[in-house]
């Protein structure tokens, strides 16, 4: 006899990662001495313009000179190494701060990028956004990803480049100004 079984949702992701996720220094893919250190922050938000005190980030990432890494070891920091990969959970108040480098583009004339995945309370999976780089507008203008979004939801995937060098880019999982989260074809729901 043949049942047709009812699909159920999945656990919420957050808040139960805190105790095994985080790594020593996963928040650190280059030090800040690094020639080309920059800081990536800023808040994770819900829907109420509230911070979201207990999510966790992952960040992948390509290089300065836009080459995906594949060196294996992306939980251990020697100091050396760039991998490309970081993890953080956020603070008490929604804050969130990466050292990391700008990421150079992966092929000529591409738009550099940070490909973001975002685990938080009340989810029932991950969400995947990108930060783009704010400076090369051409490049922004001829992404195929970034020309594919509404014009008006746009600017909630490009980082803003603060007066000391640092990158922000808040995260607004809903309501006003509400990042654009992506959807992979090979990524079940």
């Amino acid at each position: 006899m043949s049942e047709q079984l009812t699909p159920t949702p999945g656990q919420t992701v957050g808040p139960f990662y805190g105790y095994a996720l985080p790594f020593d220094g996963g928040e650190n893919l280059v030090d800040r001495t690094h020639p080309q250190a920059v800081r990536l922050h800023g808040v994770v938000y819900d829907g109420n313009g509230d911070p979201v005190p207990d999510s966790l980030l992952e960040i992948w990432q390509a290089d300065e000179h836009g080459r995906i890494s594949q060196e294996p070891g992306s939980l251990i920091r020697d100091g050396y190494t760039f991998t490309g990969f970081g993890r953080q959970a956020v603070d008490n108040v929604g804050a969130y701060s990466f050292t990391t480098v700008a990421p150079g583009p992966t092929e000529p004339g591409a738009a550099p990028f940070i490909a973001m995945t975002v685990f938080a309370r009340g989810l029932l999976n991950r969400l995947f956004t990108r930060i783009y780089l704010p400076e090369d507008q051409e490049a922004l203008e001829r992404d195929p990803l970034l020309s594919s979004v509404p014009a008006d939801r746009r600017e909630t995937l490009i980082a803003r480049r603060e007066q000391d060098g640092s990158l922000r880019f808040d995260v607004r999982l809903q309501g006003e100004a509400e990042t654009v989260f992506l959807r992979y074809p090979q990524h079940a729901d």
